[in-house]
């Protein structure tokens, strides 16, 4: 026997030996994205057991075939009111997405994700009446396939679907948001029946992020801050506060052991003042371990089943909520690393293994023309770099927010170039840029070259994807909504 492969027995006998359980996001919002063969050996390299899709793309499906990865795979939301209105079409995709790759052998679906915080506050009741039948007809069309008893659907909320009233901001006020209290215990009922999840997406990053005085110590899992007394529980952290509250909610409808997943969960490395390698680094290896110790929260003991939020960054996530959004990977856009990360939570301090076997693009680099005549129209043109590629770095608190005007004219100009396959022309900008083959990147401001696969980017989660459907049995294609 090698040894290598030796090695790579060994390994994995230490990853089922100590029961991983630490599952990761992997989204697709980028305009160049690693092929997914590269991305699934990245997982298995890095022993995560499962994976959360937020779109049926049949390369990633075809890629985790044979690989035993468990997988939730999700309908996007802008699917939902035709799952709803129509079981032939909620039939029809699960064919199409579920039950070919259900073979000895296959993709190790055990989850189908309906939508994706469908009750999201800003989305303003959008899919309030279409979530629950979508559902339902998901189930009942795996049910149907001979499917039902080893893959449930859920849906994953966001956690604002419940709180506690400022009166009482304690874990065993929490309740379900008055609006959608009804709505959400029939989702509920549903799942418990169906021997379902219920899933939920905690971001203590933004409790922070949205409050200047959220004690910062709070959002981590070793702070120093006054913990929280709630009865005779206390809470040292936001993470279990705010699971607690969830199963205070679930406890008062009801279902108090209903089983729970934490569909995302993570830190983002830049694009805000709290976003860096460092609290990233923080709160991941605290999460994870955490979650394998097995001490659960003050309601619940036992180990907690989390998705990290996520894989890789993508850069063309929407920034509405904020510049973090393309930043939440614990991987570069490229599959390198970007801190150390112990997924086994014994504080081993084990590095992350990388992606092998990246192409990347020519090294060079557009910047700003030092010798250009006059810099008159230089501020229109970053402006028109920018809104055509992420310049999120260049913002208060980022990585690459201290580089000056000239700097930023040249990231920015950069950030065009490679977005567009170092094309010659993407780097004009009436004159004011020029190509250099000289790494331009400062301190810990990266000017990245880009990697040298297709563009292919996800302009929102479910807003370009493939649906096939049977209409008066002629296959049509519904590309973008």
């Amino acid at each position: 026997m090698s040894k290598p492969l030796l090695i790579m027995i060994l390994t994995w006998m230490t990853i089922i030996s100590n029961g991983v359980s630490i599952g990761v996001n992997w989204g697709t919002m980028a305009t160049h994205q690693l092929p997914p063969e590269i991305v699934v050996e990245m997982l298995k390299s890095n022993g995560f057991n499962k994976v959360k899709l937020f779109e049926a793309d049949y390369k990633i499906l075809t890629a985790l075939i044979g690989s035993d990865i468990e997988v939730m795979l999700a309908i996007p939301n802008v699917m939902l009111e035709e799952m709803c209105a129509d079981f032939g079409a909620a039939a029809y995709w699960v064919e199409e997405n579920v039950t070919k790759y259900t073979f000895n052998g296959g993709v190790n679906i055990k989850y189908v994700a309906v939508g994706n915080e469908p009750f999201l506050q800003t989305y303003n009741a959008t899919f309030f009446k279409v979530t629950y039948p979508a559902l339902r007809n998901i189930q009942q069309a795996l049910n149907d396939a001979g499917l039902g008893s080893r893959i449930k659907a859920t849906v994953p909320f966001n956690a604002d679907i419940y709180n506690s009233p400022e009166s009482d901001p304690v874990p065993s006020a929490g309740d379900f948001r008055p609006e959608i209290a009804d709505l959400t215990i029939q989702i509920v009922q549903f799942l418990y029946e169906n021997n379902a999840p219920f899933t939920v997406n905690i971001y203590p990053f933004l409790s922070l992020y949205g409050n200047q005085y959220f004690p910062v110590d709070y959002a981590f899992f070793d702070g120093k801050n006054k913990p929280i007394k709630d009865g005779h529980a206390i809470y040292t952290n936001v993470f279990d506060a705010n699971l607690d509250t969830l199963l205070w909610a679930l406890k008062k409808a009801g279902y108090p052991d209903m089983s729970i997943i934490v569909g995302e969960v993570g830190w983002p490395t830049d694009g805000d003042k709290h976003a860096n390698i460092d609290s990233a680094r923080r709160f991941n290896q605290g999460l994870v371990q955490h979650v394998k110790s097995g001490h659960g929260t003050p309601l619940r003991s036992g180990e907690i089943d989390v998705y990290l939020f996520s894989i890789i960054d993508e850069n063309a996530k929407s920034i509405a909520p904020g510049s973090f959004e393309r930043h939440w990977g614990i991987f570069e856009f490229d599959g390198k690393p970007k801190y150390e990360l112990d997924l086994l939570g014994k504080k081993a301090n084990k590095g992350l293994a990388g992606a092998q076997g990246v192409s990347y693009l020519q090294r060079r680099w557009c910047v700003l023309n030092k010798y250009a005549d006059g810099f008159l129209h230089l501020a229109q043109n970053i402006d028109y770099a920018c809104t055509f590629s992420d310049c999120t770095a260049l913002g208060y608190g980022s990585s690459c927010n201290h580089i000056g005007v000239r700097g930023n004219a040249s990231y920015a100009f950069n950030m065009y170039y490679q977005a567009k396959n170092q094309k010659n022309w993407a780097c004009n900008f009436s004159g004011l840029a020029m190509l250099t083959d000289q790494d331009p990147s400062v301190e810990n401001c990266q000017f990245p070259i880009m990697i040298a696969y297709g563009s292919s980017v996800t302009l929102d989660r479910g807003v370009v994807y493939n649906l096939l459907r049977l209409v008066g049995g002629i296959v049509t294609f519904l590309l973008l909504v």
